[in-house]
């Protein structure tokens, strides 16, 4: 859409702005794209959401925008058009800077006061093009950075690596952006399931010194039914999540990533999987969504090491893990990802707690994501299929349920498994969990933030059942 087939259907974001009946109406770049029955005649763009409204919601969310304008380049799978002059792309990229940040004495910082936000909207970000290549891309990516870097040097620019996650296109890119100076690279990768299981690695390798990445669209694509929905399947999202360990381990070069698409109505779509499905009444979280939405409660603020003999662990026995503390509130969190087909008992050592509280008063909390089925999916007749579920666990919970046969607040994906169970070895901090086949578990330990030292935590031994 950023690019359009041709040039006069781009995303012009000045159109996007000022009053929303004034603004114009134009052909969507997905319009014929697709052949029937997925094509969409009558698919436009209303603009009735634009950039203001766009960097509302960001705020609204807490969260940082990251508008993407276009170089002055048409799709190159469709038109391939290229504009002559780029000095009014470049523009209207230090426009949409300005009407972002700019003063209230500014053109475009009074026309954001005059739409009702007198205050700066702090944008930080802006991407130049958008899955695009070869030279074509790299000589006018070169011209946007030596001018925009110039005139705000506080703005993080985003780059492209091409529409591949490998490949000439996707070598190139990289030789050549990392010459440049992108704050971040924005690679996609939608992929069979088992790409995501073998690219839990992908970014151990990277250079630290380097660009840092933005895994800017991704989405694991398996097996689906006729039901739209059914692209979601519970498969999928188990696959994401012991990808997504990969990032999360790779913290330093990984800075952001997001989950593509995010929204579509399931009686007027034309790509699938996709995060929420939705139609004139409903709308349903996938098993994917709650994937995202289990690592985003449990980010902490810094990664620790998670090993088994030594190595991380990124598929061994089917096992994918990572850790992360938050050193403001003392909470540890353990991501396991267990893609195999028996459930497996572990033992995990927290090391360099040199001063901690004793187990029997620390407290903990399993989230558990599994699904009867690996096909399992939410639809709008059953959105509550596939879930997550809770359960709090320590030395107190413990010794409460000792006394009780049948605890009728654990729900049933638990019943079969042992509470994980916390003991103090040493100067270390013993955890025993087991977790079930085909499933996504974070186990959030509660330290005293004031005594937690950490080191690093050692997956030091395994058993099956």
């Amino acid at each position: 859409m950023v690019e359009g087939r041709t040039l006069v259907n781009r995303y012009q974001w000045k159109n996007t702005v000022g009053p929303v009946a004034e603004r114009t109406t134009i052909a969507n770049r997905w319009q014929t794209e697709f052949k029937a029955p997925r094509n969409a005649p009558d698919y436009y763009q209303s603009y009735g959401l634009g950039f203001y409204e766009y960097f509302l919601l960001a705020e609204d969310l807490h969260a940082a925008p990251l508008p993407i304008l276009n170089c002055g380049m048409a799709c190159q799978y469709n038109s391939g058009e290229v504009a002559a002059d780029l000095e009014p792309y470049i523009q209207d990229a230090l426009d949409l800077i300005e009407f972002a940040n700019g003063d209230t004495s500014t053109p475009y910082g009074h026309l954001r006061a005059k739409m009702g936000h007198p205050k700066p909207f702090h944008l930080k970000y802006l991407g130049i093009g958008n899955e695009q290549w070869e030279s074509q891309y790299f000589d006018r990516y070169k011209i946007f950075e030596s001018r925009l870097k110039l005139a705000h040097p506080e703005i993080q620019l985003v780059s492209g690596s091409g529409p591949y996650n490998s490949g000439k296109w996707f070598d190139d890119a990289w030789s050549t952006l990392r010459k440049l100076h992108p704050s971040l690279i924005d690679e996609h990768y939608y992929a069979p399931p088992e790409w995501f299981l073998d690219q839990a690695g992908r970014y151990d390798d990277y250079d630290r010194k380097g660009p840092k990445v933005f895994a800017g669209e991704y989405a694991a694509h398996g097996k689906s039914g006729k039901a739209p929905e059914s692209a979601n399947s519970f498969y999928s999202a188990l696959t994401e999540a012991a990808f997504m360990t990969g990032l999360e381990r790779n913290a330093d070069v990984v800075r952001m990533s997001s989950y593509a698409p995010l929204l579509a109505n399931v009686n007027a779509w034309q790509w699938r999987p996709d995060l929420i499905w939705f139609d004139n009444l409903h709308s349903i979280a996938t098993p994917n969504y709650y994937v995202q939405q289990i690592f985003s409660l449990s980010k902490g603020t810094e990664v620790l090491a998670t090993t088994s003999a030594k190595a991380p662990l990124k598929g061994q026995d089917s096992l994918y893990a990572s850790t992360t503390l938050d050193s403001t509130t003392g909470k540890i969190y353990i991501k396991l990802v267990n893609v195999s087909n028996s459930s497996r008992a572990l033992t995990f050592r927290i090391k360099g707690l040199t001063t901690h509280s004793k187990s029997s008063s620390i407290l903990g909390k399993w989230t558990l994501f599994t699904a009867d089925s690996p096909q399992a999916y939410n639809s709008l007749q059953q959105p509550g299929l596939v879930r997550p579920v809770y359960l709090n666990f320590g030395q107190s919970n413990l010794m409460k349920r000792k006394q009780s046969q049948k605890d009728k607040n654990k729900p049933e994906q638990f019943l079969g498994y042992p509470l994980p169970l916390i003991n103090n070895i040493g100067d270390d901090l013993q955890l025993k969990v087991t977790t079930p086949a085909g499933a996504v578990s974070v186990f959030e330990l509660s330290l005293n933030p004031q005594k937690a030292i950490h080191r690093h935590i050692n997956n030091t031994r395994q058993r099956h059942n």
